[in-house]
This record gives structure tokens, sequence and C-alpha cells, in this order.
């Protein structure tokens, strides 16, 4: 394996044309240390890029993905995960795979649509739900400029699955208008062991929610899409009375991408997302 591999771009979970979280794709990453993986991602610089560092036998294909953003190395990334299939199935031809990850084992089903297009759902690792601490819940909205008075009481301040601490405000413009220092968010995550996104949400409808996932600790101020935190959103959700329902998650408005991920809530075992992804250039 080069040093100098092949880095195919994707852009995932779009909404519109120019919509969509973008991420890096290295098929073969045989043999690349990890400085190359970190240096790669950090010239590819979008917030994650997946690397296939290895494929097993088995008879369903079983694939050893890492990720990791321009700052470090992240167990989990769902948008790189749907890309990275989607680039599989281009090459391969659509149908179920398996992830080995550093989150977990992650299964995947591919389809192809008449025009070539390729969807992707994938399954995520059992998730679990904590008790998000009261004093680090009042830190974090402390530099969001919110108080615990801005929560939508209707949703508890929990943290769901991958390090994905979750807060649903109530009122539209504080959700909108809320600004943070990335650097102090970001010692606060690293502080937490917070590898992926924190999440905003605030719900449009009865199954339409709308999300900001800020992620400074990735050197990313506000993700576009993230499929690692709807899969914490859906596990959150699941135990506030939405097992068996399929809910929409827009993001990305506040950066100029909008994107849509699609998660469905079974009453147990992991949550599946769903989406899309499209070569960029």
């Amino acid at each position: 394996m080069a040093d100098d591999p092949v880095v195919l771009r994707y852009s995932a979970f779009a909404a519109t044309p120019d919509g969509g979280n973008p991420a890096g794709v290295v098929l073969d990453a045989r043999g690349l240390a990890d400085e190359r993986m970190q240096e790669i991602a950090a010239e590819v610089g979008y917030s994650e890029t997946a690397f296939v560092v290895g494929r097993g036998d088995e008879e369903t294909p079983r694939y050893r993905v890492r990720y990791w953003s321009p700052a470090a190395e992240v167990p989990f990334c769902g948008h790189a995960t749907v890309a990275t299939a989607v680039a599989l199935a281009e090459e391969e031809g659509p149908g179920e795979v398996v992830f080995d990850t550093e989150g977990g084992a992650v299964v995947l089903r591919s389809t192809a649509a008449a025009d070539g297009s390729v969807s992707v759902s994938f399954t995520s690792v059992e998730p679990h739900v904590n008790e998000l601490d009261e004093g680090v819940r009042d830190r974090l909205l402390g530099l969001l400029g919110l108080s615990a008075a801005d929560l939508d009481p209707r949703y508890p301040e929990s943290f769901a699955g991958n390090r994905h601490p979750i807060l649903v405000l109530a009122d539209r413009e504080l959700f909108h208008q809320f600004r943070f220092p990335p650097g102090e968010v970001a010692a606060l995550m690293r502080e937490q062991g917070w590898l992926g996104t924190v999440t905003v949400l605030r719900q449009l409808g009865e199954t339409e929610f709308e999300a900001r996932n800020l992620f400074p600790v990735g050197r990313i101020t506000e993700d576009p899409a993230t499929g690692s935190a709807a899969a914490s959103t859906g596990a959150y959700l699941r135990g506030l009375g939405f097992a068996g329902r399929t809910i929409r998650i827009h993001q990305g408005a506040h950066v100029g991408r909008p994107s849509l991920l699609t998660v469905t809530i079974p009453a147990t075992g992991g949550i599946i997302v769903s989406g899309g992804a499209t070569r960029i250039g």
C-alpha cells in the first residue's frame, strides 16, 4: 500500500444538490500508519475521512474501517460510513456488508435505484442512554449562552450512545441564534471524552426534528449531517415513547449544507439510520 492512496470524496445525507456532509474515503488503506491517516484526514479537511484497513473472507463481506477527523481518530462516523458503503457498492455491487469499527460492528445494507444512485441503511451498535451530569450540563449550557429554563420540558437532559450529549430546546429563535466559543466547548468535550458532536435538537412536528451538531473538538465548528448523533438521538427518543416509529432529522442549514437523515427506532437493538451519498468532483 502506497503512502499516497486514492482519496474519494462523497457528500452524504444531502437534502439538496448542494447539501449534505462531505467525507473522504480511502478504500485501500492497508499498511497505512496512524500518523499518515491523520495527515491525510487533515489534508482532506472534511469533518471525517474513512479508511478501509482490512477485509475478512466471510460470506457477508466484512471490512475493518477507521475514521479520522483533521484533529484525531474518532470511534465511529455515520456520514463517512454511508459514504464508504456507497463507494463499495459502486465498486462491487449493492448488498449487505459489515464494518468493524472502533465503536463496534455495524451492519449496512445498500440498494441501487434505476438511475444508479445508491442508498444505505446502517444499524448502530447496541445503544445506551445515561443521565447527563447536571453540573456538566449547566457548564455546557453556559458556553452556549443558554440556561436550564431554555430546555424543552418534554425532554429530559440525557447522554446517548456514542458520546453525544443531547439538549432539546423549546424556543425557535434560541435554537437558530445561539452562539458559542469553539475553543472552550472543545476543551469541555475533551475533558468529558465527547469524541462525537454536541447535539442540540428542536422538535418541528410529531416525527420531524431539526438538529445542530457542534464539533469544535474535530476542528469543525458545526457539522452538516451526523449519522452517529442521529443514531444516538434515536436511542434517546426510544426511551421517550418513540419505539416503532421513523423520524426525520433536518440538519446543516446553519452551515449552508441542508441535510436529511431518516432514523428508524425499533423496540430493541441498534438504531437504523438511512441516507445516500454522491461523489464529489
